[in-house]
């Protein structure tokens, strides 16, 4: 079994940080000329408060001004849980109850005429809720607003990804001593899932097991279809350990490749040192995909490279920024993000190799260390 370094937990986040991060959320939004920020249940509220409350649509919703104390807008039966999250003793509680107008509670805080950022997340119900209280006001996507409100770690966030990173590098050497051949997609991806959780995970977002020529689709939903001798696999895998994301890809072969596989696996390992050593302070985001992209395209496989290069990651396994041409968001020490080139043969087979990488006062560092050379499997 592979071991993995002790692991005591995370360094928690205290309320003085949830409090420093809503701080620094309402200050940002002022900046983009923006009246506030509307937080809906999701990734934004638990990176800016540490409270995870279930999606409903009873309306709970916190509201960022500048200059203002925090407002959670919340369900009079849900309020005791608000009050018990880490970042609460900087939030003020607003409870609602049954048969109330909870868009009149929320309005209340906000001006008729003001431009908010609302959670790209927000149900459609409560986002035209408020627009009936508040008809002239507006409202922009949180990312397209602020898309870098939380693409640059902390220390204590740069641990946590490592951790998720280091168990996933775990999953991927055990997942390479089982047997492949005659064995459904959809077993080996429950054999993912299984070693994500051993290793710490809480969460699993996907395990793609793309075998033969379903490797030519990267999105793959792992099926029915049985593993055969002389398939290339694609294995792309990751969740939350610690509510950080983990999300790695390798590619395997069963039994001896032919010429071709190991060409063209050989050029898509090129392709992602190539995306990898591009990673710098002040780089643009689109370089990163300019290097990699133009490995592969160099080699006449361009056409088969069908997706950007690279999207961050932190509380979400997706999330700005985007390793996109056209992205000149220039990178800054903090941000993580994958670097993962693929070639896609319809018909036939793919090959993807991803890392996530964080930027370094002087270049990028892995956070995934496993071989990247084409494994043989049984």
């Amino acid at each position: 079994m592979t071991a993995l370094p002790d692991d005591d937990g995370p360094v928690r986040f205290t309320a003085e940080d949830y409090a420093a991060r809503m701080r620094r959320a309402a200050e940002s939004a002022a900046g983009a000329g923006l009246d506030g920020l509307l937080i809906a249940p999701g990734p934004d509220l638990v990176w800016l408060t540490g409270y995870r409350p279930v999606e409903t649509e009873r309306l709970t919703l916190l509201v960022l001004r500048a200059g203002q104390d925090p407002v959670l807008v919340v369900p009079t039966l849900e309020a005791p849980d608000a009050a018990a999250a880490v970042g609460a003793p900087a939030l003020t509680l607003r409870d609602w109850t049954d048969g109330q107008d909870p868009y009149q509670a929320a309005g209340s805080l906000l001006d008729s005429t003001g431009r908010y950022g609302i959670s790209d997340n927000a149900w459609a119900l409560h986002l035209l809720g408020l627009r009936d209280r508040l008809p002239d006001s507006g409202h922009i996507a949180l990312t397209r607003a602020l898309p870098m409100l939380r693409a640059v770690k902390d220390a204590a966030e740069l641990d946590r990804l490592a951790a998720a990173g280091a168990a996933a590098d775990a999953t991927y050497e055990e997942i390479r001593k089982v047997s492949f051949g005659g064995r459904r997609e959809r077993e080996v991806a429950a054999d993912l899932a299984g070693l994500l959780r051993q290793f710490g995970h809480e969460q699993v977002d996907f395990t793609i097991v793309a075998s033969g020529p379903n490797g030519a689709n990267p999105h793959h939903e792992a099926g029915e279809r049985v593993i055969e001798r002389g398939d290339m696999v694609v294995l792309d895998f990751g969740g939350l350990k610690h509510g950080y994301g983990s999300d790695t890809s390798r590619t395997v072969h069963v039994g001896e490749p032919t010429d071709e596989e190991r060409r063209v696996h050989e050029l898509v390992h090129a392709a992602q040192e190539a995306g990898c050593r591009a990673v710098r302070p002040g780089a643009a985001c689109q370089d990163v995909d300019r290097a990699a992209r133009a490995v592969i395209a160099d080699a006449g496989y361009g056409e088969y490279f069908i997706h950007r290069t690279g999207h961050g990651i932190g509380v979400t396994t997706h999330e700005p920024p985007y390793m996109i041409e056209g992205e000149e968001q220039p990178l800054v020490p903090g941000m993580c993000f994958s670097v993962e080139p693929g070639i896609y043969l319809p018909g036939r087979f793919g090959v993807r190799i991803e890392d996530i990488v964080t930027v370094t006062d002087d270049g990028g560092r892995r956070l995934n260390t496993t071989a990247r050379e084409l494994a043989l499997v049984d």
